[in-house]
């Protein structure tokens, strides 16, 4: 197995009910050659796989997990799936010439039902085209009605209605044996009272529980009793138990209870698919956000076409109030542009000719003309989507013990179970005196001594709740990843969260991460009778025919200033020392000291100015006009407007800071000064970069590093953490765990906090999961709980744990924003 030939495989898996079946999976593929890494997500059931394809393919990574029990299809990324309803078949024979010709389409999958007239479809939009499937379909001799009425299906919404149906049902059996068991007890007594409310019962315990049972069998075939286990154990045993009664057996009625348990466990399970589908909303809101259609310029007119025809190179109009359908560059007009769903940031962003577009954010005024740069798989917001993918698809540190424990979990409540029966049935006057000692309004003892063990046995068995630990950290992590994501925080590894909190000093970059990395005129000071915009005037027209960065600096200023520039003749470099040139006649210099001195031109009573500039860390080139001091143009790359904040709000939350840079010492300590840096780690060369981080480590023990593209990418990687600031579309940093879309220091802070506030959730989700098991269990054993309380106390544990974890939407990750540990 070779590191360059690894592929990754998203496959999702349908049938896992809790944490023990992930593992089971997870631990069954681990084991097979050629994987390099599998980790199972329970909460947002998909497996992400690190394999060897010459070693092991796809097919055979699907038939491991068939094989541990459960099913599973490769997740296919590119893929699309739309439902369009047809008009114009009137038998099988219809729909079949209309699925034919769909299917020979490249990359296409295709469904047509006659009795719903419709076709559901599942395409690669980067092999064919919307438009190119509706035309087929019209080739076949039918037509697409509305095009407006075309949908996408949602499996989650196909899920949470599956399991509204199956809790509805077994409600209203359940309500009826419920009912008749009230009126039996204290009204007058039912005829055939326990034939009726077995009946009534069956289908709600071995139909409409059929998964559950199905479940069971697959984890006890496989040897690893789950979640589903002990429901089964906790309903169809005791129903069957119940008709031990007629061989004389002094046991009570179970049937009420068996019921009462499955259809609590279906409520239960409603609840948590919903909520579940809630934790997973970001995803799917980040879908809702991408263009449907877009309005691109075909031979000089207008055309609107679906947003998978735009291709590279297109251009795109895009009015006001509008979306921009894909990532690109302003080739004309201008405009200001709400780039809040990828920055976070509220206030909309100027974009003038040749600034950078990022797709499905909105147009606020003006009409751009936008060409195309990238689209599909390759947009900004499909790199988002991938990220906040792989952040749900990996594990936390911590996860991995509970995981463990969790495997555990079942076979060790089974034995309590057992004990609890045992214990029951050889003391049952110390068990009878505890629960009158507590004497709960539903403890009774007026059972026979069988029927009070068996209480008590499945009582323990349907309050266990290990899917309250399996759901810990996956909708922690769901809910936390997709929120930053929101607010342009990418979290790439789980690991990261964990890691994040033990973070002792954070070492950054200097340009373009505590600057802006583009040099900006500072100062212009005018000596001689000079003007501040005659030194500007010269300036700026010689060095527009310099190719230097900090000339183009000078020339920007001049044209922010609207200072109109002459054409120079006989320009020319001076190696090392500055320029010359000619404007109208009058001999010009820009460059440093020596240039001045060479050239003869008195500088002397400047020094003292010259210093000063250089104190703070600013080029200063002196100029000079036909042998005469003009001025000085001092430029420096500036700090970004929130660096001195940003920093402020890290050394608060209790981190050490430090500054890496190429600059020379009396530079770096000026700016380090300026920004509020204590370390300042100077001269460093960009290879030397990890070797610094090396060190820091070695000093402080976590370090992360701050970086803003390619070239701190291994020092990123060296880091035990490394943070990437990305800046519009340029997000892709593949070394970074945690990349920030905002292009400025303050989304440090906003990913820290972020990081923090997701692994408390965790923790708070690890506490309350077993919290209650620590409690219940043991209540459960003395017979101080009602298998039918316990059975809704199970179901209200989970669903305890994926609410809290939504609770993490609410966070405020405002940089100058107080955080509150306690929540």
């Amino acid at each position: 197995m070779t590191e360059n030939n690894l592929k990754k495989t998203s496959l999702k898996i349908l049938g896992m009910t809790c944490a023990n079946c992930s593992g089971r999976i997870e631990k069954d593929l681990n084991k097979a050659e050629g994987i390099k890494s599998a980790q199972v997500n329970f909460a947002v059931e998909k497996a992400y796989i690190e394999h060897d394809p010459d070693v092991i393919t796809q097919d055979e990574l699907i038939k491991i997990v068939k094989d541990s029990g459960y099913d599973a299809s490769v997740e296919e990324e590119n893929k699309k799936k739309v439902e369009l309803k047809i008009s114009g078949m009137t038998c099988s024979a219809c729909s079949n010439r209309v699925e034919k010709g769909l299917n020979k389409l490249d990359g296409v999958n295709a469904s047509v039902n006659i009795a719903t007239e419709k076709a559901l479809i599942s395409y690669d939009p980067s092999d064919v085209s919307l438009s190119k499937l509706k035309q087929t379909i019209k080739d076949s001799g039918y037509e697409v009605v509305d095009e407006d009425l075309q949908t996408e299906t949602d499996p989650e919404e196909e899920k949470i209605k599956e399991a509204a149906k199956r809790m509805w049902w077994s409600v209203g059996f359940a309500s009826a044996v419920m009912i008749l068991m009230m009126v039996h007890m204290f009204v007058a007594p039912v005829p055939y009272y326990i034939p009726i409310i077995a009946v009534l019962g069956f289908p709600v315990i071995f139909i409409i529980g059929a998964p559950t049972h199905k479940a069971t069998w697959r984890a006890l075939k496989n040897g690893s009793p789950n979640m589903d286990t002990l429901v089964t154990m906790g309903s169809a045993i005791p129903y069957t138990i119940n008709f031990l009664g007629l061989l004389g057996l002094p046991i009570t009625s179970f049937i009420e209870m068996a019921t009462t348990i499955m259809a609590f466990h279906m409520v239960g399970k409603f609840l948590e698919i919903k909520a579940k589908g809630r934790a997973s909303q970001a995803i799917k809101k980040l879908l809702e956000m991408e263009a449907k259609t877009a309005r691109v310029l075909k031979d000089g007119e207008e055309k609107e076409v679906p947003i998978e025809e735009v291709q590279v190179g297109d251009v795109m109009v895009v009015k006001p109030g509008e979306k921009i359908p894909a990532d690109g560059v302003v080739i004309k007009g201008e405009s200001s542009v709400d780039e809040s769903m990828a920055t976070g940031e509220s206030i909309p962003v100027n974009k003038r000719v040749d600034d950078d577009a990022i797709g499905a954010t909105i147009n606020k005024q003006g009409v751009m003309h936008i060409k195309a740069t990238k689209v599909g798989k390759d947009t900004f917001l499909s790199q988002v989507i991938k990220m906040v993918e792989e952040a749900q698809g990996t594990k936390v540190p911590i996860q991995e013990f509970a995981d463990r424990v969790t495997g555990y979990f079942v076979p060790v409540v089974i034995l309590i179970a057992i004990s609890a029966f045992v214990s029951w049935m050889l003391f049952p006057d110390f068990h009878v005196a505890v629960v009158e000692y507590f004497n709960f309004p539903w403890s009774t003892v007026d059972l026979p001594h069988l029927s009070l063990a068996l209480l008590a046995t499945i009582a323990v068995l349907v309050i266990s709740c290990p899917c309250a630990l399996g759901l810990a950290t996956p909708t922690a992590l769901m809910v936390g990843s997709g929120s930053g994501a929101e607010k342009g925080v990418l979290i790439r590894s789980g690991e990261a969260i964990q890691t994040m909190k033990d973070v002792n000093i954070i070492a950054f970059d200097k340009t373009g991460t505590i600057t802006k990395g583009k040099p900006e005129v500072t100062d212009v000071i005018n000596y001689n009778g000079f003007s501040r915009e005659n030194v500007l005037y010269y300036a700026a027209s010689i060095e527009a025919s310099s190719e230097h960065p900090l000339g183009q600096a000078i020339v920007e200023d001049a044209k922010v200033g609207e200072i109109k520039l002459e054409e120079v003749q006989n320009f020319s470099s001076v190696t090392g020392k500055g320029v010359k040139g000619e404007v109208k006649g009058k001999e010009i210099l820009i460059g440093s000291r020596k240039l001045m001195v060479e050239y003869g031109v008195l500088h002397e009573h400047l020094n003292s100015e010259l210093e000063r500039l250089e104190d703070e860390a600013k080029t200063a080139m002196l100029v000079a006009v036909d042998g005469e001091m003009a001025g000085i143009v001092a430029v420096a790359d500036t700090l970004k407007e929130d660096s001195i904040q940003a920093i402020k709000e890290i050394e608060k939350l209790g981190m050490k800071t430090a500054m890496i840079t190429g600059d020379n010492e009396r530079t770096a300590d000026a700016i380090a000064k300026k920004v509020g840096i204590d370390k300042v780690l100077a001269e460093v060369l960009p290879d030397g970069k990890v070797d610094e981080v090396k060190k820091l480590q070695d000093e402080y023990g976590t370090v992360a590093m701050v970086g803003d593209g390619i070239n701190d990418a291994p020092a990123l990687k060296q880091a035990n953490i490394g943070i990437a600031i990305g800046t519009g579309t340029d997000i892709a940093i593949e070394a970074a765990d945690i990349t920030l879309v905002r292009g400025d220091l303050s989304a440090v802070v906003s990913g820290i906090k972020l990081s923090r506030a997701t692994f408390r959730k965790i923790k708070e989700n690890y506490f309350w999961a077993w919290f209650y098991n620590a409690i219940a269990i043991p209540a459960a054993f003395f017979g101080l709980i009602h298998p039918m309380i316990g059975a809704a106390a199970m179901a209200a544990s989970s669903i305890n744990v994926v609410l809290n974890s939504t609770r993490l939407k609410k966070v405020n990750l405002d940089p100058s924003y107080k955080e509150d540990k306690s929540d």
